[in-house]
Order: C-alpha cells, then sequence, then structure tokens
C-alpha cells in the first residue's frame, strides 16, 4: 500500500511535439492513478522543466524540432553528470541505431508507437520503481558518509584533546597550572598565520606546539625542579630533554602533527647562529617549526615567573628577543613577532594568572 501510494506520487515529464500523443500520455497516467504528471511540447523548454519538478521518470520523444531526445539526453548528461536520468525513449524508429544511440546518451527503456496501455504502464512503473530504489540507495549513502564524517570528526578531537593533554603532563611536572603551553600554542598559531602560513599549517603548529617539551618527562626531579642554577652537569641533562622528546614522537610520523611535534621537540632549542643544542644546526637548517617555537617559547619563559626567577616584563623580554635577532633567532620570524606583540600580550593576559605575569612598567 504504501509502495503504492510512493508510486502515484511520483513526478512524470513528458517531452513530446504531438500534443494528441501528450494527451493521449497524460489521460493514461492519470486514469492509472498518477498525481504528478508534467509536459511540454516545445523541446527547448525541456531542461528547464527537468530543473522545475526533478521528475521520477522522463518519456522523451526522439524526432522533435529544435532539439531532437538526442540532443536533450546530451544536455542532461552534460549539466547533470552525476545525476542518474530515469529517461524512457519513446519513438516510432525502432531501428537498432537509434536504439544504441538513445542508450549511449542515457536512455534506460524505449516505448514504441503506437502505444499498448499495459507495456507503456509497465515499463512507466519499473523505473519509477528502480528510480526511487537508486534515490534511497544514495540518500543511505549520504546518511552513512554523514555519520562517518561525524565519526571522523570526533575521534579527530578526542586525538587532539589527548595530544593537548600529553604536552600539558609534561609541563604539569614544573609547572602547576599548565598554562605555558596553552600560551605557547596559541603565540605560535599566530606568528605562522603572520609568516603567511595557510589555515592548515597555523592549525597544525597550533596542536603539535603543545608536545614541545614532552621530554621533560624523562628530566629527573632533582634536576627539571632545581629552585637554583643548574650545574654544567646537570644542565646537560636538562639537555637531553629534546632527544628525548624526539625519541618519544618517533614512528608517529605519518601523522603530519606528530611529524611536526617531533621537529619542535627536537629543534626548539636550536640557535640560527649554530650554538644550540642538541645538533648545533644553524640558520634554515632548522625546521621553520622549531624556529617559530623557540621565539614563542623564550618569550613567554621571560615573561613568567619561576622558583627560580621573578618574571620579566614584556618590555624586557622584547628587548632580548631583539638582541637575539640573527644569532638566537630568526631574524624574519624576530620581526613578525615584533609586529604582532600587541596580540601576544592579549594572548598572555588572556591565559596567565597575575603571579606569573611580567607587565610592561
Amino acid at each position: 500500500m504504501i509502495l503504492e501510494k510512493a508510486l502515484h506520487e511520483a513526478t512524470i515529464l513528458i517531452i513530446d511535439d504531438t500534443p494528441a500523443n501528450v494527451l493521449l500520455l497524460e489521460r493514461l497516467l492519470k486514469m492509472e492513478g498518477y498525481q504528478n504528471v508534467y509536459s511540454v511540447t516545445d523541446s527547448r523548454e525541456a531542461i528547464q522543466a527537468y530543473e522545475e519538478v526533478k521528475p521520477d521518470t522522463i518519456l522523451l520523444d526522439l524526432r522533435m524540432p529544435y532539439f531532437d531526445g538526442f540532443q536533450i539526453l546530451q544536455m542532461l548528461k552534460e549539466r547533470y553528470q552525476e545525476e542518474f536520468f530515469p529517461v524512457i525513449v519513446i519513438t516510432a524508429h525502432g531501428d537498432q541505431q537509434s536504439r544504441n544511440q538513445a542508450l549511449e546518451y542515457g536512455a534506460i527503456d524505449f516505448i514504441g508507437k503506437p502505444f499498448d496501455r499495459i507495456e507503456i504502464l509497465m515499463r512507466i512503473r519499473n523505473v519509477i520503481q528502480l528510480h526511487m530504489m537508486q534515490q534511497q540507495l544514495l540518500n543511505q549513502n549520504e546518511e552513512l558518509e554523514r555519520r562517518v564524517d561525524e565519526r571522523t570528526k570526533e575521534i579527530q578531537h578526542i586525538k587532539l584533546e589527548l595530544i593537548h593533554r600529553l604536552g600539558l603532563a609534561a609541563e604539569y611536572r614544573d609547572n602547576e597550572t599548565g598554562e605555558h603551553t596553552t600560551r605557547m600554542s596559541h603565540y605560535c598559531k599566530r606568528l605562522a598565520k603572520e609568516l603567511g602560513k595557510d589555515e592548515k599549517y597555523c592549525e597544525l603548529i597550533f596542536h603539535a606546539s603543545t608536545m614541545h617539551d614532552i621530554g621533560k618527562i624523562g628530566i629527573p626531579d632533582q634536576i627539571l625542579l632545581k629552585p637554583g642554577r643548574l650545574t654544567p652537569e646537570e644542565f646537560e641533562i636538562m639537555k637531553t630533554h629534546t632527544t628525548m622528546g624526539e625519541r618519544l614522537l618517533s614512528g608517529l610520523e605519518s601523522f603530519g602533527i606528530f611529524r611536526i611535534a617531533k621537529q619542535i621537540a627536537v629543534t626548539h632549542h636550536e640557535k640560527w647562529d649554530g650554538s644550540g643544542y642538541p645538533n648545533q644546526l644553524k640558520e634554515e637548517n632548522i625546521p621553520l617549526e622549531g624556529r617559530i617555537v623557540a621565539v614563542c617559547d623564550v618569550f613567554d619563559a621571560l615573561t613568567s615567573s619561576r622558583p627560580y626567577k621573578e618574571a620579566w616584563t614584556v618590555e624586557e623580554a622584547v628587548k632580548e628577543i631583539e638582541n637575539g635577532k640573527g644569532k638566537h633567532f630568526d631574524p624574519e620570524i624576530v620581526d613578525a613577532f615584533l609586529t604582532i606583540i600587541p596580540e601576544i600580550i592579549e594572548i598572555k593576559e588572556q591565559y596567565s594568572s597575575s603571579q606569573s605575569m611580567g607587565l610592561v612598567d
């Protein structure tokens, strides 16, 4: 019963230049119970009619003035390449060449003239059912794609959340608030944008930079939490957090975010003049991500209080960054960072407690 109702509510478009044929088909279909029957006798109106009614089946005459049935099939195929066209060709010409050509252009069935009532109704019914099943399958596929997309986004969100928490886990060992990691990620994203990087890259460095100090997980507490200056021997151990981070993130390079995170972990203490660690890389041999994080990391470290030092003012930290231009830091990145200092200050204020923030005098 439901199927019959759906069939009779289907939309049928008749394209035939002979009014008598159109009238006959309309009466035949309406007597059968079809409620939505449309027709055009001018082939120039065929495409517009198709767009307006989006029919479940098309009854198409082949021999017409202006545009013949073959041309209409071609136009439909060119304009709506991804769509299924439920076209039944109506023709008094039953030659095989015409049939083959119509099939090639997208027709799926034929009705010969003069019409046989039972045959035409059965063929129309079959094509409508085929179109309905095709549409149902398409809807199911779209729903499946929507669910897969939702699940993919959910998994991506969980993955990014875990990445951020992993970064925070390392920081909580020597900074109980975790604010440094949060500020760092926002600094890096804004600086990357200032350097002309696209949104995808900015998002990657935003998430990947949270793991810049992941290697600190392996540093002993007596060194990591020492309130005073480290001895040379202790500092050598502290420096290994870069290579520890690299090892922790190895094997995950197929994921772009972990590839960048690994580069950041091992290179964010390299210096432009080659005097950094662990590999004494110089200038552009240091990956861009490492150069970006180097500036952001130093700025935030200087303007944050630690057990062994007071927070510097932003003014003092900016002067230190400027002094490191061409020595510690990539000059181009320093210039870009100084350009966005007002926004950097806003980020710092947003993600800082009053005790850990150095303000301009």
